[in-house]
């Protein structure tokens, strides 16, 4: 909130605060392959229109209002929400709300700059020309149909997953008792064209703790970065206990060993470059 007040979206084009590893000092990545951070959006503003080689997506922490235009889709955003932007997608952000929107940019880009195929373009107009509502792509192919003739593709069409579309699900699996012992009850954000990943370098999940929920020990070769959504609780990750309420950001890094625990009911978003080494059979998980 701070930086607000110090640096424009004129001077800075997406104003964030990065999340950097301690461990790679300088390096502005969370994990070896994600880049993480923080943008806010104040009353007003408009973060002009690019597009880059690096995937990203936004899951949305705080207030009501601000939107993201993606390949001529408006989606207008809420807590919670989990919007996709895609390789070379064009995109911009508005806010013409009166409150300040922040939200959790997680973007592959170390993954990107490994293979130094980084590329990126701005655009002469500050914001895209929109063509569709907000929510057409969600109802489009997020609702078990599909517009006939829709070529196969490798990442999601639908812009913004909502929350209040998938948090009724997750809560109802929990209630049916489809709960697994180390993750709770939890769904995956699905490509509704594939049934794959949403992008092919990163996927994400979301996770309803049960009250008392004590998880069991887990490990796997991705490293996640969670979001902490409702609730509050713990995560034990090689013997190092790391607190969580809402809005808190944490990472538990690849192979290492971690366990949830929550108090009371809890909902964690969590996203991994899974997908990516699944694709190069790298990809494994343990106790």
């Amino acid at each position: 909130m701070e930086s607000g007040g110090l640096i424009s979206t004129e001077e800075a084009k997406r104003r964030v605060l990065i999340l950097e590893n301690p461990a790679l000092r300088g390096e502005s990545r969370a994990t070896n392959t994600l880049f993480a951070g923080i943008q806010m959006i104040l009353p007003g503003e408009i973060a002009p229109a690019h597009r880059h080689a690096a995937a990203a997506i936004r899951f949305v922490l705080d207030g009501d209002g601000a939107y993201t235009a993606v390949e001529g889709e408006k989606a207008f955003m809420s807590p919670g929400d989990f919007v996709i932007t895609a390789n070379w997608a064009p995109h911009d952000h508005g806010n013409p709300s009166k409150k300040p929107m922040l939200w959790l940019d997680v973007l592959d880009v170390p993954a990107v700059n490994f293979f130094e195929t980084s590329f990126s373009e701005s655009f002469d107009e500050p914001t895209q020309e929109t063509t569709r509502k907000d929510g057409d792509s969600l109802s489009f192919y997020g609702s078990g149909v599909l517009p006939d003739g829709t070529p196969a593709m490798n990442r999601t069409p639908v812009i913004n997953y909502t929350y209040a579309r998938t948090r009724p699900i997750v809560e109802r699996i929990m209630h049916a008792g489809d709960i697994d012992k180390r993750h709770g009850a939890r769904v995956r954000y699905a490509n509704p064209i594939t049934g794959g990943p949403v992008l092919p370098t990163m996927g994400a999940w979301l996770a309803m703790l049960p009250k008392g929920f004590k998880g069991e020990p887990y490990r796997s070769t991705d490293g996640t970065i969670f979001v902490c959504v409702e609730g509050h609780g713990s995560t034990n990750v090689d013997g190092k206990v790391l607190e969580w309420r809402p809005n808190d950001v944490f990472v538990v890094p690849p192979w290492k060993r971690y366990s949830h625990t929550a108090p009371k009911e809890s909902v964690l978003f969590s996203i991994s470059d899974r997908p990516a080494q699944e694709a190069l059979g790298i990809w494994r998980e343990g106790k």
